[in-house]
C-alpha cells in the first residue's frame, strides 16, 4: 500500500460510474477498499463516461478521504458486452467490414433511459443513430450534447447508424494509425 504522497498505478473494472453523480468506483485487481473514480479525473482522459464493467488502468493515490483515482492511463470496453445481442436490432447486423472510417462528429442528443440518441459527422447533414449497447461496446456509458466523438458508421435499414464511438481523444490517439477522415 502506497503513502499518501506516492500514487500507484493500478489495473481493475469499473464497478459503476454516474455521470449525473460525478463519480464512481474502481474495483482493483489487487483487492483492497474501492477506489473513487471522478468525473474530473475521466474527463482529463477525454471522456464523460464510463461503461461499468470496463477494463481500466488508472494511477491511483491514498488520501485520508480513502483512495482515488488521479490519472486514467486506459479504458478497455467490458468483455461482456461484446457478445451481448443489440436488443432492438435483432434484425439489424452490425457488420465491421461494412462501417465506414473513424470520422469526427458532435453528439445532438443522447437519452441514456430511451437507450439511443444521434450525432452528426462534421459537414455532413445526415444523423447518426446512436444504440446503448454501441455505447457499451465501445466502453462508454452515455454521451453528453455537444461532446466531440469519432464514429464509424454503417447503412441500416433505417438510416446511418454508428458501429464504433471513440472519445474525441482516443480518436484522435488512433488517428495516426489509420487514416480520420477530415470533412
Amino acid at each position: 500500500m502506497s503513502t499518501e504522497d506516492e500514487a500507484t498505478v493500478v489495473e481493475g473494472v469499473v464497478k459503476w460510474f454516474d455521470p449525473s453523480k460525478g463519480f464512481g468506483f474502481v474495483v482493483a485487481d489487487s483487492g483492497g477498499p474501492d477506489i473513487l473514480l471522478h468525473a474530473n479525473v475521466l474527463r482529463n482522459f477525454g471522456q464523460s463516461s464510463v461503461a461499468d464493467g470496463a477494463r481500466i488502468t488508472i494511477l491511483m493515490q491514498a488520501t485520508p478521504r480513502g483512495r482515488q483515482a488521479v490519472e486514467v492511463h486506459d479504458i478497455e470496453p467490458p468483455l461482456s458486452d461484446l457478445d451481448s445481442p443489440l436488443s432492438g436490432f435483432a434484425e439489424e447486423s452490425v457488420d465491421m467490414s461494412q462501417a465506414g472510417p473513424l470520422e469526427p462528429a458532435r453528439v445532438k442528443w443522447f437519452d441514456k433511459a430511451k437507450g439511443f440518441g444521434f450525432a452528426n459527422i462534421f459537414g455532413k447533414p445526415e444523423d447518426v443513430f446512436i444504440h446503448i449497447e454501441i455505447l457499451r461496446r465501445s466502453g462508454l456509458a452515455d454521451l453528453q450534447p455537444g461532446e466531440a466523438i469519432g464514429l464509424r458508421v454503417i447503412e441500416g435499414s433505417r438510416g446511418y447508424m454508428a458501429a464504433v464511438v471513440m472519445s474525441w481523444e482516443s480518436a484522435l490517439e488512433g488517428a495516426h494509425e489509420q487514416e480520420f477522415v477530415r470533412a
